[in-house]
C-alpha cells in the first residue's frame, strides 16, 4: 500500500512539473489557444470545420508605446522615413513625429499602422500575424464560451461597437475576458490578420491564399454561411477593403506564434 502511494505521489509530482514546463513556455502576455476547429462564417463553400491548430496569441494589441521602442530599434520605421511601399502617407499620421506619439496614451493600441509594418514588428518580437482563421477562431469566444456566434447578446455588443466613435483612443484590457484570457478582439479595433482579405477572391480557393494576389486584392465575392450575421459580414467587408500599405486610425493588430 505505502508503495502504491509513493508511486501515485511520484506520478503527480511528474505531472505538475509536466504542467510548469508547459507554463514556461509561454511568452509574457500571450496565452495558448488550443487547437480546434469552426465553420467560417465566409470564404466557404461546402461549409466543413476548419482545423485550427494550437498557437499562442498576444493578450493585448500592441500599444503606441511597445511600437515607438520597436521604431526606436528599426528607425525605418518611422513615420517620416518609411517607404511608401510599405505604408500610405496615414502612416502613424498622430504621431508628433518620429519617436513622440504625441497626446495619444502610451497604454492606447498603435493604429495607423499597415500590414507591412505590423508583419515586421511581429517578426523583430519572433512572432507572427495572426492568420484568419485562426483570429476568427478566437474572436468568436464571449467570456464563458468556445464560439458565441449564435448569442444575440454578443452580436449586439460587437454591433454597438462598431457605431461609436474613437475607441481606438481607449486603453488595452478594458474589454472583456474571453474564453481563451484574450482581451480586446471586439470593442476596440480593428485588427491585421496575415491573410486579411484572401477570401474575397472569386475563382480562388482559401487553400491558395499564401500567394501575393490574394494578399493584397481586395476585390471578389464572398460566400456566407449566415446572411444574417452582419456583425462578421462588416469584419470581413472591412478587411476586404484593405490593401498592405493601407493604414486608417482605428485599425490595429496583435502577435500570435507557432508551437511546431
Amino acid at each position: 500500500m505505502e508503495t502504491h502511494q509513493l508511486n501515485v505521489m511520484r506520478y503527480c509530482f511528474i505531472m505538475l512539473l509536466g504542467v510548469s514546463i508547459t507554463f514556461a513556455q509561454v511568452p509574457k502576455n500571450m496565452v495558448q489557444i488550443n487547437a480546434g476547429s469552426y465553420v467560417p462564417l465566409y470564404g466557404t463553400d461546402d461549409k466543413l470545420p476548419i482545423k485550427v491548430d494550437a498557437f499562442l496569441l498576444d493578450i493585448y494589441p500592441i500599444t503606441n508605446y511597445e511600437y515607438l521602442t520597436f521604431v526606436k530599434d528599426n528607425p525605418e520605421y518611422g513615420k517620416s522615413k518609411i517607404k511608401r511601399l510599405f505604408a500610405n502617407t496615414s502612416y502613424l499620421s498622430e504621431w508628433s513625429n518620429d519617436l513622440n506619439f504625441g497626446k495619444l496614451n502610451p497604454q492606447s493600441p498603435v493604429t495607423n499602422v499597415s500590414w507591412f509594418a505590423a508583419k515586421k514588428y511581429c517578426e523583430c518580437q519572433g512572432k507572427r500575424l495572426a492568420t484568419l482563421d485562426e483570429w476568427e477562431y478566437v474572436g468568436m469566444a464571449d467570456e464563458k464560451r468556445i464560439d458565441a456566434r449564435s448569442k444575440q447578446e454578443f452580436n449586439k455588443y460587437i454591433l454597438s461597437w462598431y457605431e461609436k466613435n474613437n475607441t481606438y483612443t481607449n486603453k488595452v484590457g478594458q474589454t472583456y475576458k474571453n474564453y481563451w484570457g484574450v482581451y480586446d478582439m471586439n470593442g476596440l479595433v480593428w485588427e491585421w490578420t496575415y491573410d486579411f482579405n484572401s477570401i474575397f477572391l472569386s475563382g480562388e480557393s482559401r487553400k491558395d491564399k499564401d500567394t501575393d494576389s490574394n494578399l493584397f486584392c481586395g476585390s471578389g465575392s464572398i460566400n456566407a454561411t449566415d446572411l444574417m450575421n452582419y456583425a462578421a459580414f462588416m469584419r470581413y467587408a472591412f478587411r476586404g477593403s484593405l490593401k498592405a500599405s493601407y493604414t486608417t486610425k482605428n485599425l490595429g493588430f496583435r502577435c500570435a506564434k507557432s508551437l511546431k
